[in-house]
């Protein structure tokens, strides 16, 4: 399927919807003054505080099914206390301080700028969260804004459903089956989600879509910066299947492969559907054949068995060959069912359309199995090794998992499974409107004309931000390709900053940035303030135009010390009197005063060293 295919879209009955989640960049947390600034990766806690959580029933009296599964899971978590970046407000142990009034600013703006309704009075809610990612077992959220719409530049009009104010979740340390350790250090950094409406038309309309909000959320200059800042989750649905969520997409170019595969996971989880319900299948309850396999030499039972595990086996009436079936790139429909057995701890599934001999499996044992489960000549198959209650909770699991086959596609939330290849994997089940419920100890906020007078003024502008990027860089193309830029913001301040040419500023960070990358340096992580350095040190004659990609690959390596990187790779540029000696020198060296020998020579030598328009005026003057 191509990402355009507007037709066949309509003919799958394609919907798609985004929500994107970014940081703001202010100085306090949303409901504490703890510092939004996160801590340097060497530094170590001063602190941690444990935690168990359970689900509760949100406003309406029901418990939400994706909190419910996760309670499921019995984890205990570790919360790691930075010193001046978390009080006890993080850790629940203080009751919220006001709410953060640029964060609200800012996020009312953003709400004028994508034209939406803003809210009368601003009700701080509780959402259910439990799996681990704030020690309250909620997050804290409020609607700012509805009805919205926004444009982008090939014309594609998509309404802006709600916009929300939220505290941003804790980072993952480390995590296990049945235990997580998160950071606070992040924990209630002011942070707004937009959600669009799901009539999305194609998998690249998604994706302009999501580059138009980024920019102007960028063009703000409200906003944080940097890998992890910003987060797109994406609905994707086809007609006859379910919606799906696909969270944390960081590389934005791949949302529409990534969209692209599940529409074909949908569709093959549908075929199956359809084969199931044709034919006379079931899907059987597991039951223990530990015995069976009492003296096996097969690795992955026997690590469990010796520990004192069990083996649980489940007949799948009719699902020969099914559970082999591609669905995605590098993932079956066996894979689909042993990301719900992993969920309870253990390594995952055995099924019958694998090839049992590279396990070690011998038909002594395969045909005691058989009979154990009454298996038919068109049944499958699946086994499952692990400590109990582990072992019992993932059998669970993967049959409830089977038993979804005959419906065709699960409401799930869907994490990234390979980034490569753009393909997905089972996180929880879908969440509901069941985990929503107030949060009695934030007061309402009445929203004044003020406050919308304020908004309104503050409203980021993309039209006005291309048209002063036409001006400045005197190129509609380069100007357009920049404010769609995620390097936009960093332009800006480089440019801001220092002397360099807007023009070539752009063309280093759009296309030489873009190659480096390519080449697979890491461009991305470069600290900006070693971006700016960098571009300072050409503006002021430090470096040429070519030592700059020299200082890029060094920076991209971790190197900070620009002035250390210049010395030590002899990057320093030659120019004026001692541009002149040089020339002098190399002319005696050759034996020639040719202009063009004199060019080769030094070239040949000094590329990173020489400006070549400074060395062409001065051999220029030399003939002359």
């Amino acid at each position: 399927m191509e990402p355009n295919d507007s037709e066949l879209c309509k003919k799958i009955g394609f919907m798609c919807g985004i929500e994107i989640h970014q940081r703001l960049a202010t100085r306090e947390k949303l409901f504490c003054s703890c510092p939004t600034a996160v801590p340097p990766s060497d530094e170590k806690p001063v602190g941690s505080v444990k935690r168990h959580q359970r689900a509760v029933a949100g406003e309406l009296g029901k418990i939400d099914l994706s909190a419910e599964y996760e309670e499921l899971k019995d984890r205990e978590f570790t919360y790691n206390i930075y010193d001046n970046n978390a009080c006890l407000v993080e850790i629940d142990e203080e009751p919220p301080h006001d709410l953060n009034n640029d964060a609200l600013c800012i996020a009312i703006a953003f709400a004028k700028s994508l034209k939406m309704d803003i809210v009368d009075e601003f009700q701080t809610m509780r959402k259910s969260v439990v799996n681990g990612s704030n020690p309250s077992a909620f997050q804290r959220t409020m609607l700012i804004g509805l009805n919205g719409e926004i444009e982008t530049s090939d014309g594609i009009k998509t309404k802006i459903m709600k916009l929300f104010l939220e505290e941003e979740s804790s980072g993952i340390e480390s995590s296990s089956h049945n235990a997580v350790v998160y950071n606070t250090d992040r924990l209630g950094i002011p942070l707004v989600e937009i959600d669009t409406d799901p009539y999305i038309p194609t998998p690249a309309a998604a994706k302009s879509v999501a580059l138009t909000i980024g920019t102007m959320l960028r063009v703000s200059g409200s906003v944080q910066r940097g890998l992890g800042t910003i987060r797109q989750d994406v609905n994707v649905s086809i007609r006859g299947g379910s919606r799906v969520e696909i969270k944390g997409m960081q590389e934005l170019d791949k949302m529409d492969k990534f969209i692209i595969n599940e529409i074909t996971r949908q569709q093959s989880l549908l075929e199956i559907k359809d084969t199931l319900q044709s034919i006379d299948a079931k899907v059987h309850q597991g039951m223990d054949v530990t015995e069976i396999f009492r003296n096996t030499k097969v690795k992955v039972i026997t690590g469990q068995t010796e520990k004192g595990g069990v083996v649980i086996g489940f007949r799948l009436q009719g699902f020969k060959g099914l559970l082999g079936k591609e669905v995605n790139p590098e993932r079956r429909l066996g894979t689909e069912i042993s990301d719900y057995a992993k969920a309870a701890g253990v390594n995952g599934i055995i099924h019958s359309d694998e090839d049992m001999g590279k396990y070690g499996f011998s038909n002594d044992e395969l045909s005691k199995l058989a009979a154990a489960l009454s298996l038919g000549e068109n049944d499958a198959f699946a086994l499952i090794a692990g400590q109990q209650p582990h072992a019992s909770k993932a059998a669970s699991l993967a049959i409830n998992r089977a038993q979804m086959c005959f419906d065709g596609v699960p409401l799930e939330t869907r994490g990234v499974a390979n980034t490569e290849l753009c393909t997905t994997k089972f996180m929880r089940p879908l969440p509901t409107s069941s985990r929503m419920y107030p949060e009695t100890d934030v007061r309402p906020i009445i929203t004044t004309a003020e406050m919308l007078k304020v908004a309104e003024r503050d409203a980021p502008d993309i039209a006005a931000e291309r048209a002063s990027l036409k001006k400045q860089l005197s190129n509609e193309s380069l100007a357009s390709n920049m404010i769609m830029s995620p390097r936009l913001g960093m332009y800006k301040r480089i440019v801001s900053s220092c002397q360099a040419d807007p023009v070539f500023v752009a063309n280093v960070l759009l296309q030489k940035f873009t190659e480096l990358k390519r080449s697979g340096l890491d461009v991305d992580y470069i600290p900006e303030s070693s971006i700016i350095d960098i571009f300072s040190k050409y503006a002021d004659g430090t470096v040429t135009k070519q030592g700059i990609d020299e200082l890029l690959k060094a920076a991209s390596s971790g190197t900070t010390d620009i002035a250390s990187a210049i010395n030590k790779r002899n990057l320093a540029r030659v120019k004026g009197e001692n541009l002149a000696k040089l020339i002098s020198s190399i002319s005696s060296e050759i034996k020639s005063t040719e202009p063009d020998k004199i060019r080769r020579a030094i070239m040949s030598k000094y590329r990173l060293n020489v400006d070549g328009s400074e060395l062409n005026e001065l051999l220029n003057k030399s003939k002359q």
